[in-house]
């Protein structure tokens, strides 16, 4: 009995075999299996692209044709742009996005120089009185778009080196580097003139210092600074002034400072359900001005009708989704305040450009992100794309997707 109860033992006892755990990394990993945020955002970029090359086309062959002669110039350019931003976003979403910091301070300086170079007279390409681009051969460089860009991504190195401090509530640290540079950044873009991107680069700040903990009250407070930074603006400029006038009531100026809102309306209305179909639209033939750029929109409702026009809102809705998502399961702080304001800056620049085609924003110069003709807009949109890519390949999910410390 003995020899069978120990011979029992012997039998449940586990093998003697000691099996070599693997470490555990507490370094957030670029890699590995695909998120659902990286195929959310991945699926909804994609759309927008395609979507944007057949509608800058639609919309741009009429112009192309009578500028150039050729129905296609315009629409090559965006193929171009394309096919340069394209390998730049895949091998920034493919690139540990924390190899960006180092580099982060270098590019805000970069695009602060250019900035500063583009409204010296003589050097800067002026366009209808507004001085924007710089000429490089025979392509021309927006600075602002890159600013776009190098703002958010240099906040958010440097507020994320101060989690541990703002996370404790120190103002001084979420402030100190934010509101001098929004400054500096506001006065040259408002030299240019240009007063709609210089209030959308301070939203994009405003996203930034949102994401790292600003209370409310002082985010309350920002805004309604913006809104008299606006007004300010709108009464200082005739032309300004006019168009802002015109956006309370179109049909009172409807030959002048109205009428790309009163031609967007008609556009807009004769889309009907489905739409005139692609390439059947009017507005494009000259009476929509910009109807490639900032009032793509209202062709797209003109030709794909409300479905159409409907698609790309929950596109940018589902953009919305992952790019939040990605922020929130970013596995550090930095990924989640360089995710929190790229997504912020193509949501807020997209409702910026569709609220003035429907007529609830006064009409600005802002592109429709990845939809609208744009060279300099185009790549540095899909830059920052990437890079949200790739933080959303480093996506974590459950306890380990809200790590606080600071890398």
């Amino acid at each position: 009995m003995a020899a069978d109860a120990r011979a029992t033992r012997s039998r449940r006892r586990p093998p003697a075999v000691v099996r070599a755990s693997r470490p555990v990394s507490l370094r957030p990993e670029v890699g590995g299996d695909t998120t659902p945020e990286f195929i959310t955002v991945a699926v909804v970029v994609s759309l927008l692209l395609l979507a944007g090359l057949v509608m800058t086309f639609s919309a741009s062959f009429v112009q192309s044709t009578v500028q150039t002669g050729n129905a296609f110039g315009i629409f090559g350019k965006q193929l171009l742009w394309s096919a340069v931003g394209l390998p730049l976003l895949v091998a920034t979403a493919i690139t540990d996005y924390r190899r960006w910091r180092p580099v982060a301070r270098g590019l805000l300086a970069v695009s602060l120089i250019a900035a500063v170079v583009v409204v010296i007279p003589g050097i800067g390409v002026e366009v209808n009185g507004a001085r924007r681009w710089l000429e490089l051969g025979p392509l021309r460089f927006q600075p602002t778009e890159m600013l776009k860009l190098t703002v958010p991504l240099y906040l958010a190195h440097v507020l994320a080196g101060r989690w541990r401090r703002l996370r404790g509530g120190d103002l001084h640290a979420l402030l100190i580097p934010a509101v001098p540079l929004v400054g500096v950044v506001g006065v040259l873009v408002m030299l240019e003139p240009d007063l709609e991107t210089a209030l959308l680069l301070a939203a994009i700040v405003g996203i930034v210092l949102l994401a790292a903990g600003l209370p409310g009250r002082i985010v309350a407070g920002l805004i309604a600074a913006l809104g008299l930074l606006g007004l300010a603006g709108v009464a200082t400029s005739d032309y300004r002034r006019g168009r802002f006038l015109a956006w309370l009531d179109p049909m009172s100026d409807a030959s002048n400072f109205g009428y790309q809102t009163v031609q967007g309306y008609y556009a807009l209305a004769s889309g009907g359900w489905t739409g005139a179909g692609l390439g059947q639209g009017r507005g494009k033939w000259l009476y929509i001005p910009n109807a490639h750029t900032d009032y793509i929109f209202a062709i797209i409702g003109e030709e794909t009708g409300l479905l159409g026009a409907t698609a790309i809102l929950v596109l940018f809705a589902a953009l919305a989704v992952g790019g939040t998502r990605t922020a929130r399961y970013a596995p550090d702080p930095f990924g989640r305040l360089l995710a929190a304001s790229i997504t912020g800056w193509l949501l807020v620049q997209a409702t910026i450009n569709i609220g003035s085609v429907v007529g609830l924003l006064p009409v600005t110069g802002v592109t429709l992100p990845l939809v609208s003709f744009g060279g300099s807009s185009l790549v540095f949109t899909m830059l920052g794309i990437g890079m949200l890519l790739s933080i959303s390949r480093a996506a974590r999910h459950g306890s380990t997707a809200r790590g606080e410390g600071a890398r």
